[in-house]
């Protein structure tokens, strides 16, 4: 019985470990594109993450043919939208300047990172925030129009040359 416990165990690590080498670095890059940090400065991507593959891997022998993939990035997303939207923010730090996603609110980064990112269809994407799809669609296209038409900055400077004699 003893044997039989802990090669489940060695093959339940196995599994989980093999996921993690396959899922871990495009989740860690949707959690840093959900915190707007720098890909190089995250500890609020990683801690999302790690906490998101936490769950997972204790829930692992109750998955039954359910990707592991989607129930990570589901926690990932839930508890994002938890700490961003009922706790004020992620922590104390700000996201970063440089990022291209950093001028979005949380949930704008959200519904984009799954939208267009992760590529959740619209209706599991409103099914899993609690939102309506139409709420979806318009947060989306706001998100969407607020990267494309970004203000610009200030026009150079004219400076006056002088004219070429022809």
């Amino acid at each position: 019985m003893l044997e039989r416990h802990a090669s489940r165990a060695t093959r339940r690590a196995r599994e989980f470990e093999a996921f993690v080498a396959g899922a871990a670095g495009r989740l860690l890059h949707a959690a840093t594109l959900l915190t707007a940090e720098a890909p190089d400065d995250n500890p609020r991507a990683r801690r999302l993450l790690t906490r998101s593959l936490a769950h997972t891997y204790a829930s692992w022998d109750r998955l039954r043919g359910e990707d592991p993939y989607d129930r990570t990035r589901s926690h990932l997303a839930v508890r994002f939208a938890r700490g961003a939207w009922h706790h004020g923010g992620l922590g104390r730090s700000r996201p970063d300047p440089a990022s291209p996603l950093a001028p979005l609110t949380p949930q704008e980064r959200l519904v984009l990172v799954l939208r267009l990112y992760e590529g959740v269809a619209e209706e599991q994407t409103a099914a899993l925030l609690g939102l309506s799809p139409e709420r979806v669609r318009a947060i989306c296209h706001r998100a969407t129009s607020a990267l494309l038409h970004r203000p610009r900055g200030p026009a150079p400077a004219v400076t006056a040359t002088k004219a070429v004699p022809s």
